[in-house]
């Protein structure tokens, strides 16, 4: 999640697309948030480590 999240930002940036753009934060805000989840041992959506 985090490297697609990259990926829409390289995109977004290149070609000037607010909205893809804006779905690549969030996604990188997402995809950081499981696993600082999963790293401090909590069970993410039923797993205890989330890659």
């Amino acid at each position: 999640m985090i490297v697609l999240g990259v990926i829409l930002l390289i995109i977004g940036f290149i070609t000037g697309i607010a909205i893809v753009w804006t779905i690549g934060i969030i996604l990188v805000a997402i995809g950081l948030i499981l696993w600082v989840l999963g790293a401090l041992g909590h069970a993410v959506a039923g797993r205890k480590h989330y890659w």
